[in-house]
C-alpha cells in the first residue's frame, strides 16, 4: 500500500481506499487532472443492482426452462392458430347460407354484392384473369395471355357449380393439380373473408349468366 498523502481539500485524504465509515478518500490514481473518490455506493442502489441480477437469473430459468412463461414464438403461434380457428368458424357459418341456389338467385342478382365482388376481383384477381375475365391483356394490337384461366370461355376446370367456384377461390388450386401451365392459384381464403369470396363468386356468375342459369 502506498503512503497516504494529505489532499489539498479540507477533510479529504489521499490513499488507496477508505478505512472507516463515512471517511472521504481520494484514490492515488490520477489521470489528466481527474481524481477518483473511494466511496461506498448507497444501500438502495446496491440492493437494486443485486436484486436486478437475481431477477434476471430467475426470469431466465422461468422463461426458458418452465412452461410458466410463454416465448414470443409460442405467443405468435397461438395467435395464428386462433385466427385460423376464427376464420374456419366464420366459413362454416357462412357456408350454411351460401348454397348454389343462393349464390345464383340472391347474391348474383344483388347489384351491391356484385359491385363489391367486382371491386375485390379488380384488386386481387385482375393480374391473372384480366380485366374482362378472359385471362388476356391487350398490348397494342396484340393479346397477351395471363397466368390464370379464362373465366369467360364456359370451361370450368375444377367444377361448374357455384360452390365449386367458391371453394376454388377459397382454397386455391387443388394440391393434386399441376395448375395452369405450371401456375397455381393461391388460397384466397387466407386473405379474404367468406363474404368477400361469395361476392367475387357472385360477380363471376353475373358475368356468365348462361353458364349458371341466371
Amino acid at each position: 500500500m502506498s503512503e497516504e498523502k494529505p489532499s489539498t481539500e479540507p477533510g479529504i485524504r489521499r490513499g488507496d481506499f477508505a478505512r472507516e465509515k463515512g471517511e472521504v478518500v481520494l484514490r492515488e490514481h490520477e489521470y489528466d487532472g481527474i481524481q477518483e473518490f473511494d466511496q461506498k455506493l448507497p444501500n438502495w442502489w446496491l440492493f437494486t443492482f443485486y436484486g436486478a441480477i437475481v431477477w434476471l437469473v430467475v426470469y431466465w430459468v422461468l422463461y426458458y426452462n418452465t412452461p410458466l412463461l410463454k416465448t414470443d414464438a409460442q405467443k405468435v403461434t397461438e395467435e395464428i392458430i386462433a385466427l385460423h380457428e376464427k376464420k374456419d368458424a366464420e366459413l362454416a357459418t357462412a357456408m350454411e347460407s351460401i348454397t348454389d341456389e343462393a349464390l345464383v338467385n340472391e347474391w348474383a342478382t344483388d347489384t351491391a354484392k356484385v359491385a363489391a365482388g367486382k371491386t375485390t376481383y379488380t384488386t386481387n384477381c385482375l393480374p391473372c384473369h384480366g380485366a374482362d375475365l378472359t385471362a388476356t391483356m391487350a398490348v397494342g394490337d396484340q393479346s397477351i395471355p395471363l397466368p390464370g384461366l379464362s373465366l369467360k370461355d364456359g370451361e370450368w376446370k375444377y367444377g361448374a357449380k357455384p360452390r365449386d367456384l367458391f371453394k376454388l377461390i377459397n382454397e386455391g388450386t387443388p394440391a393434386e393439380s399441376p395448375g395452369h401451365n405450371g401456375a397455381k392459384m393461391q388460397a384466397w381464403g387466407q386473405m379474404l373473408t367468406p363474404i368477400q369470396i361469395a361476392e367475387v363468386t357472385a360477380y363471376i356468375i353475373a358475368e356468365n349468366p348462361k353458364d349458371f342459369g341466371l
